[in-house]
């Protein structure tokens, strides 16, 4: 998948490969001011053949190129400090101090703990997940 994202102004963000009613491969690309349909498409368009002759995934699959959404989920150190200043939520494995989901706002993260504002740090072997947060 590098190999076709490179020379491109797309980032891969993420990829899942999860059995619903059928097997689905998502791959999740961004790029600055966001992506469309006709990004998606585009990449679908390469990303199918280049698969289909590695034949890296035995048995039938449905491909699905899409955006990381609003609510994007934030994993690598760059999603940290691009968004750092905005409201995040972050679940935990297991409850710390009775709560278990965190909403504030993103101060930074280092080795050991994730910081949001007005909070005490959280340890990063705690968080199962940090996503960005949608006002509704």
């Amino acid at each position: 998948m590098a190999e076709i994202l490179a020379g491109t102004d797309y980032e891969l963000v993420d990829v899942e490969y999860v059995k619903e009613r059928d097997w689905y491969l998502r791959v999740f690309v961004d790029k600055a001011g966001g992506i469309d349909l006709d990004d998606c498409q585009n990449l679908s368009e390469r990303l199918s053949p280049a698969l289909d002759k590695t034949d890296i995934i035995g048995g039938a699959y449905i491909l699905e190129v899409s955006s990381p959404g609003i609510d994007r989920i934030l994993k690598k150190d760059k999603d940290f400090v691009r968004e750092a200043g905005k409201v995040v939520d972050v679940t935990l494995y297991a409850p710390l101090d009775g709560k278990k989901i965190f909403v504030g706002e993103l101060e930074g993260r280092d080795e050991k703990f994730l910081r949001l504002k007005d909070f005490e740090p959280l340890p990063r072997e705690k968080i199962a997940q940090v996503r960005l947060h949608i006002d509704f």
